[in-house]
């Protein structure tokens, strides 16, 4: 491959994680103060988790009543969206797949009102300009002086082990001046297992450790400082949860020949 070909693919590579300074308008989803939905959907789906799963709550005092920050949890479930926002003691934005706000029927609209109650923001999943698209619209919402939830992990752990952060959570956190708030998430893996789609009567527990200011790694332009933030918070979130380390990136599967080939130049590139 020549060297051309090769800076481009870099660039490429890059503008996932770390997104383009100009932005576009926030969403109304996105920016706005939340409304009767999620005020009702709060109100009731609060008594009703609490009373049925009795979920162990600890560290509440740990997050900020105002102001921006970024919760930064690790990821064993579906559950865990509507967990961590459910007991968190001010409204917790996170991204979801738009799928959910865009169905058609009494089911669509069952699910629309679901997720906007528990604060969901709509976007497209994915790797390369998806993956930019979520992370412009995490620093939309922290710009606002919200509460940002993210899985610095990306998708979820199936072995049940904490793997490797990526860098992202560390660039929202260097570019918008949030403290970071590590959370810990155990045993929600058994409350609502993958497969399932009703969770079961388990008890989970959710600690909330205390804030970190990661401003000391560096500028958010520095590999490095990402880097080193990010096993920092990462380190904070173990240290919560004790679970045993991957020591790798957790990858779901390429979605297409494209992407195979992406992993491949970037593995190398790693090594």
């Amino acid at each position: 491959m020549g060297r051309h070909a090769q800076g481009g693919i870099r660039q490429r590579l890059r503008s996932s994680v770390v997104p383009n300074t100009e932005k576009d308008a926030p969403s109304p989803s996105e920016a706005s103060s939340p409304g009767l939905v999620y005020h009702l959907g709060r109100a009731v789906l609060m008594p009703i988790v609490r009373g049925i799963y009795r979920p162990r709550i600890i560290g509440r005092s740990n997050v900020p009543r105002t102001g921006r920050v970024i919760l930064a949890s690790n990821h064993l479930s579906f559950i865990d969206s509507v967990a961590i926002p459910v007991v968190a003691p001010r409204r917790v934005q996170f991204l979801a797949k738009s799928s959910y706000f865009d169905g058609k029927g009494f089911r669509g609209w069952v699910s629309r009102i679901f997720f906007t109650s528990i604060g969901a923001v709509g976007v497209e999943r994915g790797a390369g300009a998806a993956a930019q698209e979520a992370l412009d619209a995490g620093q939309r919402i922290l710009e606002t002086e919200s509460a940002f939830a993210i899985y610095p992990e990306g998708t979820r752990s199936l072995d049940g082990r904490l793997y490797k952060g990526r860098t992202g959570v560390a660039w929202l956190a260097l570019s918008t001046g949030s403290p970071v708030v590590p959370v810990g998430l155990i045993g929600t893996d058994e409350l609502m297992p993958v497969g399932s789609t009703v969770p079961r009567l388990k008890r989970a527990t959710v600690i909330f450790g205390e804030p970190i200011d990661v401003s000391h790694h560096g500028p958010a332009t520095s590999g490095k400082a990402r880097r080193l933030a990010t096993d920092e918070i990462m380190a904070a979130i173990h240290a919560l949860t004790g679970q045993e380390l991957a020591g790798s990136y957790n990858e779901s599967p390429p979605a297409d020949t494209i992407e195979k080939i992406k992993r491949a130049v970037f593995q190398r590139e790693r090594i």
